[in-house]
């Protein structure tokens, strides 16, 4: 209802009111003061008289004797009219005010009840997307953008080449059907796009979108499903039927693992309305006809929980991985995004893109955009790599917390920590390259800092590597254990990396000789597998429990021992890097160069006695935990 509408609904409510509080227009009659009244009633002129609770109508005679007028009056109460009358005082009757009785009485609860029903009713429209209010319940929430409304094309999207080719043939079908079925091939019913957070999957559906330039029904898979059961049932039918409507077009559901959570998958049944939302997008899939133009895209980064029947062939025909991109496409995204940003002349984007290994393209655009603050921060005139450097820091470290004061004893401790790191990393064989070291505290417990940039991507690890990793990470306790003679709680974070590497390498990729080549663990499947596991591995006995943790115990130590031996091989490094690091705070990877370069004044005196026995194979036995 329109705010003009409700005012006229008051007006003409509160005119009623006044005609129900003023008799005297429903009636062609006289109103009279109670006293003349009572006159008349005594001389004798009153006839046909109604008394009601507080009026009085009657008829009073002609005074020639002919006909007669009607008269209404007020009644007054009959003891204070004895007082009135014995005293001699004129007295009349007047209104009690019945109309502001009556508006409190019931128009204002009345009036209060048409705003409220107003005010839930437009909630209701805009929560519908649909402009229908409540009666729009049942109605598709899917934002609908027409054939010019998406700008956005495969140019816009880079570094998931593969997935853009997957999804080219379905922008020819949509644009040329008749050409790419001349064979008896038709367009895929459904198409699952499955990557991590970030990867571009719903950027790519709509660049579908803006490729065919047809209608894009895009929605949340978590907006089908309502408190009333049977609700997100007719919105999946609501949807497609608005998709033939406007057909060719493309339907996309983001999140579709709210939706199609796989049934039973915790031993319970139910007819639930999620179940009976799955149920309804099902038999939609099923009615597909090919020649209606309609393609389905879905996205989703937890694939293992999806229904086994919604990925079956003949639904999603298609399951297209959408990755983190390599550092190909790392550099091929960074282009995209730098593009937008006034950038000093010589940046390369390569060594960007070495720098962000597992970096998404979200995380990238993020890091170009963090950097361009930072650079407005510091009154660049553009954007320089120190600046993206300080905002690689900001992403992965944190934010730089210079007010936080360090005691000397603490300070000398994080720049011993760091070091460490640095210098393992710098001697391992596998080691990556450092990039920088920092003892300036970033964000809720980071006091220091190692970055590392690696040469290339790698897919696949050695048995060594892996050991060259832990050494790396254990490098800060070794030096703390060296040069201090004391451990602090600086390795927290180090530790619980190095035993979950080691944990891997016994548990799920079989690299212990005694153990062998078995998988006591299932590995991580998010984001890499079309369907729920088989099967998980077999429950390992007590006896092989403790054979686990005995391996992992000795892959932990060996490495730690590595790692003392390293630093001890070159501890004047170790003691000059730290004190040049305790003046300036901050190392690149020039500096550290510099200091390798220096003669390493080893101390022989301090490597563990049991480093070469432990070393020279795999006693772990020998380190095997106690009871």
């Amino acid at each position: 209802m329109s705010s003009r509408g409700l005012a006229f609904w008051l007006l003409l409510i509160l005119l009623a009111v006044l005609l129900l509080d003023s008799p005297q227009l429903w009636h062609s009659a006289k109103t009279i003061d109670y006293s003349e009244f009572l006159d008349q009633l005594a001389a004798g002129n009153v006839r046909d008289l109604d008394v009601g609770d507080k009026l009085i109508r009657g008829e009073l005679a002609q005074a020639s004797g002919e006909g007669s007028s009607r008269f209404v009056t007020k009644r007054v109460e009959p003891a204070l009219v004895t007082v009135l009358q014995g005293r001699g005082v004129p007295y009349r009757a007047v209104p009690d005010g019945v109309v502001p009785a009556a508006l409190l009485g019931w128009l204002l609860p009345l009036v209060l009840m048409v705003l409220v029903w107003q005010f839930i009713a437009k909630r209701s429209a805009m929560g519908s997307g649909m402009g229908a209010g409540l009666m729009s319940i049942g109605r598709s929430k899917a934002r609908v953008y027409m054939e010019t409304g998406i700008r956005i094309s495969f140019d816009d999207v880079a570094g998931v080449d593969e997935a853009k080719e997957e999804l080219r043939e379905v922008v020819g079908f949509l644009k040329d059907p008749k050409r790419h079925g001349r064979l008896g091939a038709r367009v895929p019913h459904g198409i699952l796009l499955v990557g991590p957070p970030g990867t571009g999957k719903t950027l790519l559906a709509r660049a579908v979108a803006g490729e065919a330039a047809v209608p894009f029904f895009s929605i949340n898979g978590s907006e089908f499903v309502e408190m009333f059961v049977g609700v997100g049932a007719a919105r999946v039918r609501d949807l497609f039927e608005q998709a033939r409507q406007k057909a060719p077009a493309i339907v996309f559901i983001d999140e579709i693992d709210a939706l199609g959570r796989a049934r039973g998958a915790l031993g319970l049944g139910g007819h639930d309305e999620k179940e009976q939302t799955l149920n309804q997008l099902l038999a939609e899939l099923d009615g597909f006809d090919p020649a209606s133009g309609i393609v389905l895209l879905a996205a989703t980064n937890r694939p293992e929980i999806l229904d086994p029947a919604l990925l079956r062939a003949g639904r999603f025909d298609r399951q297209v991985l959408v990755d983190r991109p390599d550092r190909i496409g790392r550099v091929q995204i960074l282009k995209v995004h730098l593009r937008k940003v006034t950038l000093e002349q010589g940046v390369d984007p390569d060594e960007i893109a070495a720098l962000t290994p597992g970096f998404s393209g979200a995380d990238l655009a993020n890091l170009v955009n963090e950097a361009a603050l930072l650079a407005t921060r510091r009154d660049h005139a553009a954007v320089t790599l120190d600046d993206v450097t300080g905002a690689l820091e900001r992403i992965v470290a944190g934010l730089e917390k210079r007010n936080r004061l360090l005691n000397p004893a603490e300070r000398k401790t994080v720049a011993f920590h760091e070091m460490g790191h640095a210098l393992v990393a710098m001697s391992v064989p596998s080691g990556e390259t450092v990039h920088k070291v920092s003892i300036i505290p970033r964000g809720v417990g980071a006091l220091g800092y190692t970055i590392q940039r690696p040469t290339e991507d790698r897919f696949l690890m050695t048995r060594a590597e892996l050991r060259d990793k832990m050494t790396v990470l254990l490098g800060g306790r070794a030096a703390e254990q060296l040069c201090l003679g004391e451990i602090s709680t600086g390795a927290a974070d180090d530790l619980t990396k190095a035993t979950r590497i080691a944990r891997s390498m016994v548990m799920q990729y079989g690299m212990d000789p005694v153990l062998g080549a078995q998988a006591f663990d299932a590995p991580d499947l998010s984001g890499l597998s079309f369907a729920l596991p088989q099967e998980s591995p077999a429950h390992p006995s007590d006896a092989t429990f403790r054979e686990i943790d005995c391996a992992v115990r000795a892959l932990i130590d060996q490495a730690l021992i590595r790692s003392g031996q390293i630093l001890a091989a070159q501890r004047g490094r170790l003691e000059r890097g730290a004190q040049r690091l305790l003046r300036s705070e901050t190392l690149s990877h020039a500096d550290l160069v510099s200091i390798f370069a220096e003669p390493a004044d080893p101390d022989p005196a301090t490597i563990d006695p049991r480093a070469q026995a432990l070393l020279a194979g795999d006693r772990r036995h020998d380190v095997a935990p106690q009871g």
